[in-house]
């Protein structure tokens, strides 16, 4: 006990209970202020500046998911057993695979200014 009280008081021992900070000293948030002005860029201005791709990027990714599903899909329509047709094996990741260049190249084209 004895050498707790020697570094600082911070220290709690179990003779000193814990301090509370009222509720009333506690830092309040002030609100934002209002735009007023005109020249001001509205909120649908700025999100649209914020997306990070431009509509070709998303149209091109929503394509790659839909390939992937395709191909997805083509695998499960395999008749042989386990899947060990060619649909299976050789069309269906051929076209999961495509889906996923797609995407890859959806991620990477540069947005139109």
């Amino acid at each position: 006990m004895a050498k707790d009280k020697q570094y600082s008081s911070a220290t709690l021992t179990r003779d000193e209970p814990a301090k509370k900070v009222p509720a009333s000293t506690a830092p309040v948030a002030k609100p934002a202020p209002l735009r007023t002005s005109a020249s001001e860029p509205t909120r649908r201005e700025t999100a649209a500046a914020a997306l990070p791709f431009g509509r070709q990027n998303y149209v091109l990714m929503l394509a790659g998911i839909a390939t992937i599903l395709a191909g997805f899909f083509i695998m499960s329509l395999d008749k042989e057993e386990f899947g060990f047709g060619f649909l299976g094996l050789t069309l269906g990741p051929i076209v999961v695979m495509s889906g996923f260049v797609i995407e890859f190249f959806a991620i990477l084209a540069r947005p139109k200014a």
